[in-house]
């Protein structure tokens, strides 16, 4: 994995870090569809991302 890989991992990290707490809330707090949506969305194009840079 080179240098610019690592980094931009790095930054899916801190991210979904911010991220996984957001949607739990959104979860709980049923009050707008949309933003759950578009929490899941994100997180799961974040995650896939992240799997395709660990593989190379």
């Amino acid at each position: 994995m080179d240098k610019k890989a690592k980094k931009r991992l790095n930054v899916i990290n801190k991210k979904l870090q911010t991220l996984r707490p957001r949607l739990s809330g959104s979860r709980e707090q049923a009050d707008d569809a949309e933003e759950l949506k578009a929490l899941e969305d994100e997180i799961t194009s974040l995650e896939e991302e992240a799997a395709k840079l660990k593989a190379s």
